[in-house]
């Protein structure tokens, strides 16, 4: 579900799994900023993220069961849900002044409704790089498969 807010952009509402922890938010550049990366966190994580200004996010619900997750140089702030374990937002190291936002807790919305999601490099952060630049390592691709009917 979403709702118009003054500067036009939507904004969407967003939950983790068990709906403990729920929140609004409004994307910096739409469905434009859709990614993954292939660092170690991220890689087993899974998620694929969306960007969105730290004033963009406001809890409704469940900020106190926020758990917050950091590691090697404490600068992302990963956070998730403590009842159902559900990464909802992080704090990017890459853009300090942005979240990352699991699109699978946008109401609506799945990583599977993007054909063509790139990865980028995070192996190698652009803030330990020379130059402080980072590629693209790939890209996930989602088909499905016709002969399963969607719900």
């Amino acid at each position: 579900m979403t709702e118009n807010n003054l500067d036009n952009r939507p904004v969407y509402h967003a939950a983790c799994h068990c709906g403990t922890v729920r929140f609004t938010v409004l994307l910096t550049d739409g469905l434009r900023t859709v990614r993954r990366c292939n660092c170690s966190y991220c890689r087993m994580r899974g998620a694929v993220a969306v960007s969105a200004n730290l004033d963009d996010i406001k809890v409704l619900q469940g900020e106190e069961v926020l758990t917050l997750y950091q590691f090697n140089t404490g600068e992302a702030k990963h956070y998730f849900c403590s009842c159902c374990g559900i990464y909802t937002f992080h704090q990017r190291r890459s853009s300090p002044h942005q979240y990352g936002v699991n699109v699978a807790c946008i109401e609506g919305m799945s990583p599977f409704d993007f054909a063509e999601v790139p990865v980028n490099e995070g192996r190698s952060h652009p803030k330990d790089s020379v130059g402080g630049t980072s590629g693209i390592a790939g890209w996930l691709r989602y088909q499905a498969n016709p002969e399963i009917p969607e719900n």
